[in-house]
């Protein structure tokens, strides 16, 4: 497992942007997938985006795609979640999550295959 810090939430006004950072300690030469997920109040913990470490293959959540990105720095160990044109609906914990992986050409939008996660990062969208 690695340790994930996650920075960068705050309060911004729809159609804003904010940029999330989730900074990872531990990491081997061994390949990982990276993702990010959301939990709003009452309501589950849902996929937003993962990225495959060794290829830079993504996926995204439908409600997202087109307006947010996800990216890693390998230099910085560290990965990236840029949203732009933020909704009300978008306000929720986000959380950094991560598994250890054999593929380059696989990722999961599954929760459960995340086994290293951060602490989360309020992002709140006003209307």
């Amino acid at each position: 497992q690695v340790q994930l810090v996650e920075s960068g939430g705050g309060l911004v006004q729809a159609g804003g942007s904010l940029r999330l950072s989730c900074a990872v300690s531990g990491r081997t030469s061994s390949n990982y997938v990276m993702g990010w997920f959301r939990q709003a109040p009452e309501k589950e913990r849902e996929f937003v985006a993962s990225i495959n470490w060794r290829s830079g293959m993504t996926y995204y959540a439908d409600s997202v795609k087109g307006r947010f990105t996800i990216s890693r720095d390998s230099a910085k160990n560290t990965v990236y979640l840029q949203m732009n044109m933020l909704k009300p609906e978008d306000t929720a914990v986000y959380y950094c999550a991560a598994y250890r992986t054999v593929w380059s050409g696989r990722l999961s939008a599954r929760l459960d295959d995340f086994d290293s996660w951060g602490q989360g990062t309020q992002v709140t969208v006003s209307s």
